[in-house]
């Protein structure tokens, strides 16, 4: 099955793959082949597993519940975003999250740190919110599969806010720490074209608090505002990254 613009549709393989071998899609991954591409027996398919590359593919056969693909070739095709944006953002509720979760891999966030903040609506406890990591991790995949990347930005395991500042404050990589705050006077494009990694952290409904915004500032970020309006949560990071692949990326 080809698509209207007549690339091969794109699917995820989450193993080892290499020219001339032959590899059985998982159940989750030929049931997407098979019912939701609908693909059959000698249709090209592009595989990639997020070691950057990927693989010209022939579906070699189709049977109930699976598939076998043929590998053809090995592509090094590099869709990368020029700069580095580590995505802190706090827990949102409902679809929102999904949401950010799958624009935020389609402007080419590096990798996504779901945080528990106070005023965070969601609160979840450690199974649930494995599940719900793993649920945000296939979001992102299914956004790879769309974009074109070739590499899976990884989604960390929620974590306290706190914490994850004393973690990026021992990260001298982050040479922009970037925070969200309607409140802030420096506007995005006053900041300088960073020379590495960019840290960007984006708060929940209703915001980070004050003693929150304070915690951020010792530790190095920048408050930054995205114009005169109050953007929600699901807005604010993907306005930020669109913006930030406008001024320094390849947009």
């Amino acid at each position: 099955m080809i698509s209207g613009d007549n690339r091969p549709s794109r699917v995820y393989f989450p193993g080892e793959l290499s020219p001339d071998r032959s590899c059985v899609l998982p159940p989750r991954q030929a049931h997407h082949a098979t019912r939701v591409l609908r693909l059959k027996s000698g249709d090209s398919v592009v595989l990639f597993n997020g070691d950057g590359a990927e693989y010209a593919a022939v579906i070699e056969r189709v049977a109930k519940g699976g598939a076998t693909v043929k590998v053809i070739e090995r592509r090094l095709v590099e869709r990368e975003s020029r700069i580095e944006v580590v995505l802190g953002q706090a827990l949102s509720s409902g679809e929102r999250m999904e949401y950010t979760v799958q624009k935020a891999v389609e402007l080419g966030v590096a990798a996504i740190h779901p945080l528990a903040a106070s005023r965070s609506i969601v609160r979840l406890e450690r199974e649930r919110a494995a599940r719900r990591v793993s649920h945000w991790q296939a979001v992102a995949i299914g956004a790879c599969e769309q974009c074109g990347r070739n590499r899976v930005p990884p989604v960390a395991p929620v974590a306290p806010l706190e914490e994850f500042l004393e973690r990026r404050g021992a990260n001298h990589d982050a040479v922009l720490p970037v925070l969200l705050s309607p409140l802030a006077e420096t506007r995005l494009r006053e900041l300088p074209r960073p020379d590495g990694a960019v840290v960007l952290l984006a708060g929940p409904e209703g915001g980070f608090t004050p003693e929150e915004e304070s915690l951020a500032r010792r530790g190095g970020f920048v408050p930054v505002r995205l114009g005169p309006r109050v953007l929600r949560t699901e807005t604010a990071a993907i306005a930020a990254l669109a913006a930030m692949q406008a001024l320094w990326g390849d947009f």
